[in-house]
């Protein structure tokens, strides 16, 4: 089958990419020339992809519906929780399942509270959003342009938003078993103990692979670069110029 596909007999090295920051920015579509250079790339060598994302956004980013789990051999959205490889799915988790409808409640309630606090020069739409492995919050909304996106970021930057928005989460829930995680522009993701990226392991390490090579460039990327797979090695993205080059070496 993967001779049929002009695939190396010998792909047994997986290049495993992040999505927003290091394959494309926060939220927009991947440059063409870059995408074709992962369709040469993956002849030679597995690829795959983890990110916070659901699948509906990275395949947005990526490529259309469910061209983007055929272009990749392994595709990991919402941290991990949501895994596919070659195509088909392999797992979902439900993070409702595992920290109970009375904590995800008072979580919720808690986050609408401290928001209708926050006064921001601009304030959009869809605040909270209920993914299948965490919610993302984000203060200004998650409907809001690009432009304001970026003007959300350096309102952030100064006035540390995200970061006293988390201080107070962590304060409020000690003990309860989550994890706060800031990531991209405008949000941050909350999901429980062990729920982060390394959850793509799972799936990594029972698949007999020579090597895996990570490519990343965030916060929420640490836990996976620090992983328990002894033979991943990890490169820092800032660019997809630097992205290309940095593949071409492995």
């Amino acid at each position: 089958m993967e001779k049929a596909q002009g695939f190396s007999p010998d792909r047994n090295v997986l290049c495993l990419f992040d999505v927003d920051g290091t394959l494309t920015p926060p939220r927009e579509k991947i440059d063409p020339e870059l995408d074709e250079f992962f369709q040469t790339l993956r002849k030679k060598v597995k690829i795959g992809i983890v990110g916070g994302s659901d699948y509906s956004k990275i395949a947005e980013q990526l490529g259309e519906g469910d061209d983007v789990i055929h272009k990749f051999d392994y595709v990991f959205a919402e941290n991990g929780t949501v895994q596919y490889k070659d195509g088909k799915l392999l797992s979902k988790h439900a993070i409702q399942n595992q920290i109970g409808e009375e904590l995800l409640q008072d979580l919720i309630n808690f986050c609408l509270s401290y928001m209708g606090l926050i006064k921001l020069p601009k304030k959009r739409g869809t605040f909270i959003e209920f993914r299948n492995g965490m919610i993302n919050i984000s203060p200004i909304g998650r409907s809001c342009t690009p432009e304001e996106r970026i003007e959300f970021s350096e309102i952030d930057k100064r006035e540390k938003i995200r970061e006293k928005f988390v201080a107070a989460l962590k304060k409020e829930f000690a003990g309860k078993g989550l994890r706060f995680t800031k990531g991209g522009l405008i949000s941050f993701d909350i999901f429980p103990e062990g729920w982060d990226k390394r959850l793509c392991l799972e799936v990594l390490e029972r698949e007999g692979l020579d090597a895996i090579y990570f490519f990343g460039n965030e916060t929420s990327d640490l836990d996976l670069c620090f992983g328990t797979l002894k033979t991943t090695e990890t490169f820092p993205v800032k660019n997809s110029s630097h992205c290309h080059n940095s593949s071409a070496t492995v």
